[in-house]
């Protein structure tokens, strides 16, 4: 299935290259942008105000998983023979305890060779992941034993707009607890304790479910993944989900707390199934069963989240609002600034 995503010209300046925080700003101080799921109405503020959006009895769902750092680097070995020293493998997707789709950024990879991080950690490239640049890779460890190497050993995903590296703890939510993000599930970044607190003392819940983000790109702008090809782990708790439909049965919002969220709620909807995988694809087509709005960052250009958004607002609105944030000098990415659509 191919995106449909909307297309528009984001200047390079609007790119988000330093943490709120180093821009002096405290990670609930960024701005936000308010747009009405009916009309298109569209209205500026700063995201610790965001109670003043809500309602007694509203319930946000947030991601808490983890991000990892997902970059490893290693030497490169095929029949005992060094290829390469240091070559960038970045982890995509874990399949089991010790299995993991990654991109390997060095070329021509072959099922057998041999990728050594360290002297006590190494992993074989078992095949190619269908016609993508990504291959299966297992490692000589599994488990916890194996995150805690990867602590150990790696640094956080970081895409060419993020001009130095942070600190793997600027790449993580308030809340995040389940590792397992290969990219951080950003739209929490922006929530603090002090915002969780307040919106607590005015009947706004927050609960979480987990869905561990996948490798957003993979270096090839010749191969396009197509959104359904996109699988994600998700896990949804018992509780959760009948608060969930008790916030709905009572004439309450469900506000979804990233895409991440609305993808695995929206899964759980439609398959019945509260854990597992997803290659769910929503746009405008899709009838939303139980997000009725959502807390988001603001997306680049033909990015398929983008089609996602069109299951809230039209495309027409939402493109308004894209280009009026533009205009405004809102910014984008990760450490950006946030889009409520409700």
């Amino acid at each position: 299935m191919a995106t449909r995503a909307l297309d528009f010209h984001l200047p390079d300046e609007l790119n988000a290259s330093l943490p709120p925080e180093k821009r002096g700003l405290r990670r609930d101080h960024v701005r936000m942008m308010v747009l009405d799921r009916v009309t298109g109405e569209i209205s500026h503020d700063h995201f610790f105000d965001l109670a003043n959006y809500l309602e007694p009895g509203d319930l946000l769902i947030a991601n808490n998983s983890r991000t990892i750092p997902a970059v490893l680097h290693g030497n490169w070995i095929r029949n005992s023979d060094p290829i390469a020293p240091n070559v960038e493998i970045r982890l995509a997707r874990r399949c089991r305890e010790d299995l993991w789709e990654a991109l390997i950024v060095a070329t021509p990879v072959k099922p057998g060779d041999i990728l050594e991080f360290s002297p006590d950690l190494s992993a074989i490239v078992i095949s190619q992941k269908g016609n993508s640049p990504l291959k299966i890779i297992e490692f000589t460890k599994k488990g916890t034993e194996l995150f805690n190497m990867i602590y150990a050993l790696g640094e956080p995903v970081r895409y060419e707009y993020i001009e130095k590296p942070w600190d793997l703890n600027y790449y993580q939510t308030i809340f995040a607890s389940h590792p397992g993000s290969v990219e951080m599930p950003s739209a929490g970044r922006a929530f603090s304790w002090e915002l969780i607190f307040k919106l607590k003392r005015l009947n706004i819940q927050l609960d979480f479910i987990q869905l561990h983000t996948g490798l957003s790109y993979l270096l090839d702008d010749n191969y396009h993944q197509a959104p359904d090809e996109n699988v994600e782990e998700y896990q949804i708790p018992e509780r959760t989900m009948e608060r969930i439909l008790k916030t709905k049965a009572a004439g309450n919002r469900v506000i979804a707390v990233g895409t991440t969220v609305v993808r695995a709620l929206e899964s759980a909807a439609r398959n019945g199934v509260l854990s597992g995988t997803t290659n769910l694809y929503i746009d405008g087509q899709y009838l939303l069963e139980i997000a009725d709005g959502i807390i988001t960052g603001l997306h680049e250009p033909q990015a398929s989240h983008l089609d996602m958004l069109s299951a809230f607002v039209s495309e027409q609105h939402l493109l308004q609002a894209y280009n009026h944030a533009i205009e405004a000098g809102y910014l984008w990415h990760e450490f950006g600034d946030m889009n409520l659509i409700l």
